[in-house]
């Protein structure tokens, strides 16, 4: 059988990922302010059991206020990166797998309550609530709480906690990190025509609107180890006229490139209650592919990508370098394992699960066997294992 593209290894900056299939980040919206606790610890740690090359932490508020809810995960004092630290210590006791984090603030979009018990958004003064802040006063809903406006002080004061973000990720070990530009939170509110109606050099003109995203991510590259890669999560679209496109996109991805970004992700939507999303599975892989021809550096695609043989032909036509994983892997978390057996390829597994491989995938966990008709193992090397029938 030829070689599977999806498990193709490759190389970003220095860091050495054993296929294409990264664990996008998914919001759990379950800390307590801002600590991870032991949902996350349970979550994280199956996912890292997966086999897919990288895995992401969750959007992550480099502020209080920037969180989405008041479950949102935080790293932006002591307590919330102990907690943090507690839980990566747990999980790669018992995973190799790299692990990146991504970085977020919510903006406009922030002080909500839960998914599960509604997305209302909470005025300032509610227990669960605080002020938003976002490029111009302009709420996401009409509903919703005005948000203010941030001014030379406050633009300086977010970009430096991105920055000192990106420093005790750096102490916690992190392998990659995401900027999250993304899904209508604060750095694609800049990016945005629809949310970004300043008059001073942040705002109007794309170059202006790309300005203070960039600013952003060259403290975050400034602040974090050369040798590790810095990435950025993009929306291809706001899917609604006169908003953020595709087009801008590319630009915005040729700029980041030019600052040393080393990968971008292309998700889409999320900035306007007016998007009209034509879902469907792969909908947003013509995103990647249009942002694909115009950079040098990976590309991600993500959204409804969930059949082997999909994923598989999204790199192998050079679609883009890599596919993302979430809702997917939340309801199969060993998706990963499944194509490999699919594809003919090899993954890591831990020992402890090396007799669920089928026979028929002897192949699969790579160069362990089976010695006796009782079965017992002894590892390949780099954990990559396999079994053989006696």
């Amino acid at each position: 059988m030829a070689q599977s593209a999806l498990f193709r290894p490759i190389r970003v900056r220095n860091l050495n990922l054993s296929n294409r299939i990264v664990i996008a980040p998914m919001c759990q919206y379950s800390a307590k302010n801002g600590c991870m606790n032991d949902w996350h610890l349970i979550h994280l740690g199956q996912l890292s059991l997966s086999g897919a090359a990288l895995l992401t932490i969750e959007a992550t508020a480099v502020v209080p206020e920037g969180r989405i809810t008041y479950g949102d995960v935080g790293l932006y004092d002591d307590a919330t990166e102990a907690a943090m630290r507690h839980t990566l210590e747990s999980v790669r006791r018992w995973s190799n797998i790299p692990i990146g984090l991504q970085l977020d603030h919510a903006g406009r979009k922030a002080s909500t309550e839960v998914p599960w018990a509604g997305r209302m958004q909470f005025a300032p003064g509610h227990p669960n609530g605080w002020q938003t802040e976002a490029p111009s006063a302009i709420a996401f809903d009409p509903h919703d709480h005005p948000p203010v406006a941030l001014d030379r002080d406050g633009l300086t004061r977010v970009r430096e906690a991105f920055a000192a973000g990106a420093r005790r990720a750096a102490a916690l070990d992190i392998d990659l990190i995401q900027l999250h530009c993304a899904h209508g939170y604060l750095l694609h509110q800049f990016l945005s025509p629809l949310s970004n109606q300043r008059s001073d050099e942040y705002g109007g003109s794309l170059e202006n609107r790309m300005r203070f995203p960039l600013e952003v991510f060259d403290a975050v590259r400034a602040a974090f180890p050369d040798d590790r890669p810095v990435s950025v999560r993009v929306s291809g679209s706001d899917w609604v006229d006169g908003g953020w496109d595709i087009g801008q996109t590319v630009a915005f991805a040729q700029a980041l490139e030019a600052h040393g970004c080393d990968a971008i992700h292309v998700s889409s939507g999320g900035l306007h209650p007016a998007q009209d999303i034509p879902v469907s599975p792969g909908y947003q892989v013509p995103l990647a592919r249009a942002v694909k021809a115009a950079v040098r550096m990976p590309v991600i695609a993500v959204g409804l990508i969930s059949s082997f043989e999909h994923a598989e032909s999204i790199i192998a036509t050079g679609d883009a370098d890599f596919i993302a994983l979430a809702r997917t892997v939340l309801y199969d978390p060993r998706w990963p394992w499944h194509a490999a057996a699919e594809l003919g390829a090899r993954v890591r597994a831990p020992k402890q699960y090396l007799r669920a491989q089928p026979n028929r995938y002897k192949w699969l966990f790579g160069d362990a066997r089976i010695v006796s008709p009782e079965p017992r193992w002894t590892d390949g090397d780099d954990n990559l294992l396999s079994l053989e029938e006696e």
